[in-house]
């Protein structure tokens, strides 16, 4: 009767709970146990093992935070287990709820040899599967005491976020630490029933549902609960029949993957993410080993490779599984990194480390790019994706949209230049499956192109800080292979899913644009430190690859590879998608901008000795310009001599004079009026007689609001921040003056509050449309949000941000309910608002994040952009931004894509005063209306070969000559991974390459020297 359908359900979940499940290991004995917690960093294995020990008792606390305590378990197996599967189950204080967010153990044998992980989900190691009677028992645990940061309410400041601020109070305290039995016919039963009792609550009314709960009655009457393993085998025989009844024809077909998603860092810092990817990867093979069909799914280059450096063993073990088709590198990037922030060639970069590195290693290309947990995708990717010989694109991310619902979950997705590319949405919507009967019955019921394909992919295992799949699970998916009721589960590779997909899928749905996530919007500007070490590094080292390389064609100069690989593969860790975007633990961010000063300092060493080869010596002073646009009389890629520049911008002199308190400012190409206040209140186009400031209105506004998001503190920013906001008017100090160079400067002073100020220094060149903002900020707020802005007068319905080569067109209006909730949107080094014939751009140094506003007053339209500069959550970092900060973006005063797209790259390559013997011509000039060199190096196959990269900036078609001042013997068009391509040789000319380029279209050409 179905009043009974309760009775039976509440019966059979307790008696799982209950019984069965702690009767998988009830034949039990302790293990005697011994410590040693060490007083600082984790050691070596080899040391671990060899430290002294003293005696353990179990329920002892340990474990500070950010510790590791070494314990050594020894027993012997009771004669009576002989020929039993034994197994020791360790419990170190885990709450079940949190696996990778708290403490965690690595199991060694007593020769070192590593075995296999231990969490909350995962607490037993294998002894033996038939272990001999008096068999000796030792092995050891690398045991990490990381603190829990998430439980409870996850946005509480903590302190524990660092080890330079976390207490030293001891975290956990063991709970079991035993040699047991391992019982397989209850641990089945517990599957069995798991399976059984998830599917029926997924089905609807009908003989099927009840047939399964009428199994579970029965296996439940065979079971004797004072004797579950006795019982167990009986139990099961009822379940047989509904568990063998196949899936129905038309079910939904799940391709499953092992995942584990482990954040390369976020709330831990990387050294222990090296940690947490060594115990992941060895329960992995493990569990590989103890299968016949799972496979386990792992992106990031970058932990593959610290296996490798840090725990050789594992290596070999995940080297065998990976020639063995079980263990799957994917992705092909050095790290799942954030897409939308990085720079065109970071991204180039992040394909070209990761690829190198699999085939390199591992004999594999990766086909597909795997990023199920970065905050929304660029537009600029589906390009790149292509042109690295990628076919395949995977998330899940987007399905967090706290407004829309992506309307997809396989599609073509086509990005700014027109190129496609095959990408999936799981609709189980997680990257952390556990196969449970919930989850496989969301995506058969929301999978949206199911009248046409027939599955989907499902990464399964327990993610984020690491774990994996568990027995569990597959044991879970081995039911589901082929079950009433059911979708169809099987372990498969993504390639096999993509192509079978693009059979079923030849007219698949397309999505233009970016795939935009309705969430973490303040992502784009949470940690500015690390935001402008990001944007900077990855700028110089583009810098260092120039001057290199001219240096190298020039002078025979030695290329320095192995630096600029370590460099890059640095500034690459560091743009994962919890660092990158400001949302990890203070640790983190802490090393993040260490490690960004060591960048520099070794990039800079690059630029230094590179151009001193390259000018020789000497005492004329000279100018480089490593920007893709000439500066002022010094030419894209050269230097020039300072005193013989005869640039015509140089006769604009720039006049100063004051104005009703404040000061104008005029070269002769633009005039600015800056108030008593420091507000920009007019800036004309002189040519054009048009002011970029609406009338009554004002620019360079700094405006604070309060910023207390409903949750996910550093990554979210509500729209309702907005409703309220301070405008910073009042003036400490204003002052003006004209340096020797002509620079015509106002220095603006204010405070924000009792606790933060802010200096500004405005500054307008000879000859220059940019009014140029240097700032400096002492902050030291809580939960606030600092913008600044300006009000234009210019009718713009689309705005034009750039991102990787080139820009991407956003409306200014919120006509629907996507547009409205683009209320933070990204940028690189510019936003455009424009009309016909007159344009106005914000350029900036080390700024992603802004916002544009649209609005009516009488019958002007004002179109107001807001750049975002700093922010003040309190979770994962309570001290977020505190401190000096600084800032640098401008004004450029009738502008229009190719002008935006200029001064922003000249402000984020800045020019370079050194001293030498004479000027150098540049190694590589491109000429063509939007054609812009993105960078200049040396092969990375180092074969002394140049790679040539160029792009159109505009989005249009373009037609021009790439002119190669060296000895050239053959050039061939290449992909992003330095391959030639073969549409065979390109013509050279007197050392010039013609060059058509589609809209926004990236080319890679590589040179062969004569």
């Amino acid at each position: 009767m179905h009043d009974d359908i309760p009775l039976t359900v509440g019966r059979v979940t307790r008696v799982l709970a209950e019984r069965i499940l702690p009767a998988v290991h009830a034949e039990a004995v302790q293990l005697t146990a011994e410590w040693h917690e060490l007083p600082g960093e984790p050691v070596s294995p080899a040391e671990g093992l060899a430290l002294d020990y003293t005696p353990y008792a179990v329920g002892t606390p340990w474990g500070a935070a950010w510790g590791t305590t070494w314990f050594r378990l020894t027993g012997q197996v009771p004669a009576h287990w002989a020929g039993r599967r034994v197994e020791i189950v360790a419990d170190l204080g885990f709450d079940r709820d949190m696996t990778g967010f708290q403490c965690e153990g690595l199991v060694y044998r007593a020769d070192g040899t590593p075995m296999k992980s231990l969490n909350p989900r995962n607490q037993w190691v294998l002894v033996a599967d038939e272990a001999d009677a008096g068999q000796a028992v030792e092995l050891y645990v690398e045991a990490a005491s990381n603190p829990i940061l998430v439980a409870g309410n996850p946005f509480v400041p903590t302190r524990e976020g660092d080890i330079v601020t976390s207490s030293s109070t001891r975290l956990y305290t063991t709970g079991r630490l035993d040699l047991a039995v391992f019982e397989r016919d209850v641990f089945e039963l517990a599957l069995d029933v798991q399976v059984l009792l998830e599917l029926q609550a997924e089905l609807p009314p009908g003989p099927r549902r009840m047939q399964v709960l009428q199994a579970l009655d029965d296996a439940m009457d065979r079971l004797d609960l004072q004797h579950v393993a006795a019982t167990a085998a009986d139990a099961r025989a009822a379940l047989v029949d509904v568990l063998a009844r196949p899936a129905e024809a038309s079910a939904h077909e799940i391709s499953a993957v092992g995942h584990a998603h482990i954040d390369s860092a976020w709330l831990w810092p990387v050294r222990e993410t090296i940690r947490k990817v060594a115990r992941t990867t060895s329960s992995m093979t493990t569990l590989i080993d103890e299968t016949d069909d799972f496979v386990y799914g792992m992106s990031s280059a970058q932990q593959y490779a610290w296996i490798k450096e840090h725990r050789p063993e594992v290596w070999e073990r995940v080297k065998a599984a990976v020639a063995a088709g079980r263990f799957l590198p994917l992705g092909g990037m050095w790290v799942e990194s954030d897409t939308v922030m990085p720079s065109g060639e970071s991204l180039v970069r992040q394909f070209l480390h990761g690829q190198r590195f699999f085939e390199t290693e591992l004999g594999i290309r990766c086909r597909g790019v795997w990023l199920p947990d970065s905050f929304g995708y660029s537009p600029a990717l589906p390009q790149l994706m292509r042109r690295a010989g990628f076919e395949w694109f995977f998330t899940q991310k987007i399905s967090w949209n706290q407004v829309n619902t992506f309307p997809h979950h396989t599609f073509l997705w086509e990005g700014i230049d027109g190129s496609r590319v095959l990408s999936h949405f799981p609709p189980m919507d997680t990257y952390n499956a556990q196969l449970s009967g919930a989850e496989v019955a969301l995506a058969s019921r929301q999978f949206r192109e199911s009248r046409v394909a027939t599955g989907s992919i499902a990464p399964v295992g327990w993610g984020d800080g690491g774990g994996g799949t568990t027995r569990e699970m597959t044991g879970r998916a081995s039911r589901l292979a082929d079950l009433e009721g059911s979708p169809r589960v099987r372990w498969e590779h993504p390639d096999a899913f993509f192509d079978r997909t693009r059979e079923q899928l030849p007219q698949a749905p397309v999505w233009v644009g970016e795939l935009y996530l309705e969430l973490h919007r303040a992502t784009l500007t949470s940690q500015h430190r690390t935001k402008q070490g990001n944007r900077r590094t990855e700028h110089l080292l583009v810098e260092a690859e120039l001057w290199a390389a001219t240096a190298a064609v020039r002078t025979g100069t030695a290329y320095p590879h192995d630096e600029l690989d370590a460099l890059w593969e640095q500034v690459l860790l560091q743009q994962f998608h919890d660092i990158l975007p400001g949302t990890s633990i203070a640790w983190v961010h802490r090393e993040a901008v260490e490690q960004y000063a060591r960048v520099t300092e070794a990039a800079e060493a690059i630029v230094a000795r590179s151009l001193a080869a390259l000018v020789g010596e000497g005492d004329t002073a000279l100018e480089a310009n490593a920007a893709p646009f000439e500066r002022a009389g010094v030419p894209a890629g050269g230097v020039v001599e300072r005193e013989s520049r005869t640039d015509e911008p140089g006769a604009y002199a720039v006049s100063l004079s004051e104005r009703d308190g404040g000061w104008v400012l005029d070269n002769g190409v633009v005039a600015v009026t800056v108030s008593a206040e420091g507000l920009v209140t007019s800036a004309v186009d002189l040519a054009t007689a048009r002011d970029a400031i609406a009338p009554g209105r004002e620019g360079n506004l700094l405006q604070l609001h309060e910023d207390v998001p409903n949750r996910w503190d550093a990554w979210d920013v509500d729209r309702y921040y907005r409703n309220r906001v301070t405008d910073l008017r009042d003036v400490s100090a204003l002052s003006a003056s004209v340096d020797e160079e002509g620079v015509a400067r106002v220095v603006v002073e204010r405070r924000i509050s009792p606790d933060s100020t802010v200096r500004q220094e405005l500054s307008l060149a000879p000859g220059a449309r940019l009014l140029e903002i240097e700032q400096e900020t002492d902050w030291n707020e809580t939960e606030k949000f600092l913008k600044v802005a300006f009000r234009l007068d210019v009718r713009a319905e689309h705005v034009a941000a750039e991102t990787q080569f080139g820009f991407h067109r956003r409306v200014t209006h919120t006509n629907t309910s996507w547009e409205a909730a683009k209320f933070e949107t990204s940028m690189h080094r510019f936003v455009l608002a424009e009309e016909r014939g007159f344009g106005v751009a914000l350029v900036n140094d080390s700024t992603y994040g802004h916002d544009v506003t649209r609005d009516v007053v009488g019958d002007d339209v004002i179109t107001t952009l807001r750049l975002s500069l700093l922010r003040a959550p309190r979770f994962p970092d309570p001290e977020t931004d505190q401190g000096v900060q600084t800032h640098r973006y401008g004004l450029v005063i009738g502008a229009d894509a190719e002008v935006a797209t200029r001064e922003g790259a000249l402000m984020g390559t800045p020019a370079r005063r050194v001293t030498g013997g004479h000027g150098v011509g540049p190694l590589v000039t491109a000429t063509g209306e939007g054609i812009v060199v993105s960078s200049v190096k040396e092969a990375a196959d180092r074969s002394g070969d140049l790679v040539v990269r160029v792009y159109e900036s505009l989005g249009g078609r373009a037609r021009g000559t790439v002119r190669l001042d060296l000895p050239v013997g053959s050039v061939t068009t290449a992909t992003l991974l330095e391959e030639p391509l073969d549409d065979g040789e390109v013509p050279v000319v007197d050392g010039a390459v013609q060059v058509e380029l589609g809209a926004f279209e990236v080319r890679t050409l590589r040179v062969v020297r004569a």
